[in-house]
């Protein structure tokens, strides 16, 4: 029963960030639009023992909207789509909670209990959304050239989505530049120690703006 309330009220809570961000705030009103809705937001002790303690609940959140935008990707990119088309299509999908993804990534970067950054969580992310990226474009690629791709693709999304919080209005243009430029994007993947520190270089300026370094 406690694992059914917490799907629906996740699913419920991923409309409203839009307006009250990913925090515990928008777990608590998620009750609020119920079938039969609640008439307060739940308590804060509620909030912890269905999401996590702390920042705990509000990453939570946050992974259940990749996976609700991983699964719009699915519904509504049509196969065989250029994969342009499909990471703009993701990239879209950021842009009615654009304000407040910076201080989400920086949540997820933050919750490693072992280094100060992590951005694992993050690059995770940027490989789920290439895992459906490539299917979308090429079900019937072979595994290894698959594999391939999706290294590449990886690395264009997250340089895009970084640039995209930044430069919403160029965002476009700079996906387009990435997939003109994949062998330099491809070569970025392979130098380990650049890529690693240009990720880095780009969370701590997130993880500064959003106050937590």
């Amino acid at each position: 029963m406690a694992t059914t309330t917490r799907s629906t009220l996740l699913k419920l809570a991923i409309p409203l960030v839009r307006s009250h961000g990913f925090t515990r705030e928008t777990l608590a009103r998620a009750v609020l639009s119920l079938p039969e809705p609640h008439s307060d937001p739940l308590p804060d002790t509620a909030v912890t023992a269905l999401f996590g303690q702390g920042d705990d609940a509000s990453r939570t959140l946050v992974n259940a909207w990749f996976e609700d935008a991983r699964q719009r990707m699915r519904e509504e990119v049509q196969p065989l789509s250029h994969i342009r088309q499909v990471l703009l299509a993701r990239m879209t999908m950021n842009e009615p909670v654009l304000e407040h993804l910076p201080e989400a990534f920086a949540l997820l970067a933050a919750s490693s209990r072992m280094v100060p950054v992590d951005p694992t969580p993050i690059l995770r992310h940027a490989a789920h959304v290439a895992d459906e990226a490539c299917w979308i474009a090429d079900p019937a690629a072979k595994e290894l050239s698959w594999y391939t791709r999706r290294a590449s693709v990886s690395a264009i999304y997250l340089a895009a989505e970084l640039h995209q919080f930044t430069s919403p209005k160029t965002a476009e243009s700079f996906l387009d530049y990435l997939l003109e430029n994949s062998d330099t994007a491809e070569r970025a993947v392979k130098e380990t120690a650049l890529y690693g520190e240009y990720i880095f270089k780009s969370w701590r300026g997130i993880l500064k703006s959003s106050g937590i370094l």
